[in-house]
Order: C-alpha cells, then structure tokens, then sequence
C-alpha cells in the first residue's frame, strides 16, 4: 500500500515534523470527508500542539504502520520530551471507533468497550483529549495551551465552518470540540478501511492459499486456537468482522526487560524496576480485573508489531507459540527474560500480574508447528490494503 504525503515521512523515528499550514497527507479512504473529519485531520497531523512542538497524535500512530509507532527500535513511544517514554506499546487507533463506551455487561459478568488498553477513557473523544496533557507524552500544561496553539494554526477558521461563529472562543468549549473533530476523523475510512484480504475472501472476490485455508481453520476451531472466541472473524448485523470483542482479560504476558519506562525518573515511575501494570484492575481498583488488557482488534496485526500491552513481543509467531505453550513449557528462571531467549530456552518467564490469568481458553493448546505456521500465515491476511478500494459499503459506527 503505497501512501503519499506532504512532508510527513514515515521514518523509524516517527513523522518529520510538518511545516506549519501545510496540508493534511493524502490518505487511501480520505478522498470524500466531511468538513469536520477534514478538520480532525488537520489536527491529528499537527505536530505544534505539544509543547515544545514536535510531536502530533500521527507521531505515534503513523499511517505508515496502521496507525502505530513507526519506530520499531523500542517496546514504547517516545514523548515530546527527550528520555520520556511511556510505559505500553502504542495500540493501532484502527477501528477503534467500533469500541461501545466503556461498560460492565451483567449477563456476561464482564467490562467491554472504552478507549486505551485500560478502559480509562469511555468514548474516543474522551480519549483525545488526554495526550494532549500527558506529561510523558505532548506534555501541555493545560487546555487551554492546546487550545491557544489551534487559534494560531492555519486551519483555525474550520472550527467556524463546522462549528459556528466564535467556535474557539471559550476554552472549555474549544477544547471538546478538538477532541470531537478529531474523533470524527477516526471514525472516517481512513482508520476503518476494511480492505485486507479477508474482507475480499468473504465476499467471494479473493482465494486463500491452501496455507491460509488451514489457519482459518485453526482460527476458529474450538479445539486449535480458538481465536475466534475473543476475536470474531464474522460479520454481524452489516457490520465487517472487527476481531476483537471489546473484552478484558489477563494472557499471562511477562514483563518486559526492555521496557523503558522502567528507568524512568520517580516523579514519572515512582516504583522504578518494581512498577507492575495492572491493567484494568488498576483503574477501578478491582483485584478480580487486576492485569486484565482490552482485547486488541488483530486487523493490521502482521504490521504493528511489537506486540501485547508492554511490547514484550516482537514477531507474530512468538505470540502465537505463547498462547499455544504458555502453561505447557517450564518458567523461565529469570523473570525479566526475553522474548527471543525465553524461545531459544525454551521456558516462558511467570506473568506480570499472576492473579487472573486466562488458563481456560489459552495457555496449552498444543498446536503444531506446521498449525503455528498456518495460524501466522491466516492473520497475514488481515492486513489492509489488499486491493485499492474496500470490498465493504462503508458505515460510520
């Protein structure tokens, strides 16, 4: 997939950052938006609202990467700030529009939905908002400096157009309408493109290998991987399969040794080497969803690596071994050990947080090398842009 932009270049270290005015990239699915996902654009480029400036909402989601960081030399993304890191892998902002707001569903027992891999934010707007201010991350002291920086740029006479005269005058107003915009972009085709090959294969316009036909197979199946248990593969109501059931759970992943955060100052990590993510037991201060992550959309999986909440995992198929041998292979004696040592060992290091972890639909599946090989080459499939255009009528959610 090819894309073309102005002078944003997809680059290890990120997005080039941008003159100040120039116009938004051009983006496949980005031909006919609406003024306000045009204006959720602009601000989703604009590497002049952190401070100092440098640093946009593409920065760690680029294009180039479905919507993650580009630079792959690190488990997690750098802020504005030189030596600030953050402390999770950046999740693709791909379909994450289809994501409910955050809520426990009594009959399944269960949280779903919301926005960060916690659940913090409960809508896309909430979750906009809060890179801004991050202090590891765009680090603005307040809104009301975000929403200075959007009176000065060069699309600021949108917010009129889409908003009404005086749009940006109150600071409060202004800022929930940068972060309505730019949920209105995310909500356009140029995050839900629904374009990989899978979408083609089930209209009937692509054939799989032989390979992929077996992953499939090994996707769904009940007694093989049984991916598709948290991560249905088939329409529902008109809408594409989004792989992902917006649910929380605990995989058992080790903490990473490369994590950076870890080295951070007090003020930034108070427990140093001994910081634990908690996940979504942390933010509702609930011992029974302690370590649990949302469960990621696998659309785009092949190109966003690293992989799971802190980056532990660099290769797809590393992923796929642990899901299959998590509980079958002895722990690692060292708890802070790699992903590629812990295969070379063979051993998988103890979870980060032990209480919770999922022993009933993964962790011993047994699969074989060869359904490893298939499963990997099926999840390749999901990868967008197959064919220009998408097979799907597309629906805003």
């Amino acid at each position: 997939m090819k894309l073309k932009f102005y002078a944003l270049i997809a680059v290890a270290g990120g997005l080039a950052a941008a003159p100040a005015g120039a116009a938004a990239p051009i983006l496949p699915g980005g031909q006919n938006l609406t003024p306000k996902q045009q204006l959720g654009q602009q601000l989703f480029f604009d590497t002049h609202l952190s401070e100092p400036p440098g640093q946009a909402c593409a920065t760690c989601h680029n294009p180039a990467t479905a919507f993650t960081d580009a630079d792959k030399s690190r488990p997690t993304s750098k802020g504005v700030i030189a030596g600030l890191l953050g402390n999770r892998n950046t999740p693709t902002a791909m379909y994450s529009a289809y994501a409910p707001a955050f809520h426990f569903d009594r009959g399944e027992g269960l949280y779903f939905g919301g926005q960060f891999l916690d659940g913090r934010a409960s809508t896309l707007a909430d979750q906009a908002k809060a890179p801004f201010l991050n202090p590891i991350e765009m680090a603005n002291p307040d809104p009301g400096t975000v929403v200075d920086k959007v009176r000065n740029a060069a699309y600021a006479a949108m917010f009129d157009t889409v908003y009404g005269a005086g749009a940006l005058n109150d600071n409060g107003v202004a800022y929930d309408r940068i972060a309505d915009a730019i949920a209105a972009f995310e909500r356009s085709p140029v995050l839900n493109r629904f374009s990989s090959k899978y979408d083609y294969y089930l209209f009937g316009r692509a054939a799989f290998t032989a390979q992929e036909r077996r992953g499939l197979t090994v996707f769904e199946a009940g007694n093989k991987g049984n991916c598709a248990a948290c991560h249905p593969n088939r329409p529902v109501n008109g809408t594409p399969p989004l792989f992902t059931d917006h649910s929380y759970d605990n995989i058992g992943v080790p903490k990473n040794p490369e994590n950076p955060f870890y080295g951070l100052a007090p003020q930034f990590n108070p427990d140093g080497a001994y910081f634990v993510d908690l996940g979504l037991g942390g933010i509702l201060d609930a011992p029974l969803e302690e370590g649990k992550i949302k469960v990621s959309t696998l659309r785009n999986v092949a190109v966003t690596a690293p992989y799971t909440h802190n980056g532990y995992f660099k290769t797809l198929r590393g992923v796929v071994e642990f899901y299959s041998t998590r509980d079958l292979k002895p722990r690692c004696r060292n708890p802070l050990t790699t992903e590629a040592k812990a295969r070379a060992q063979k051993c998988w290091p103890a979870a980060e947080v032990i209480a919770n972890v999922n022993h009933g639909e993964l962790g011993s599946l047994r699969l074989t090398p060869r359904e490893i090989g298939d499963l990997v080459a099926f999840l390749k499939t999901l990868t967008d842009g197959y064919r220009n255009g998408s097979p799907w009528q597309f629906k805003a959610p």
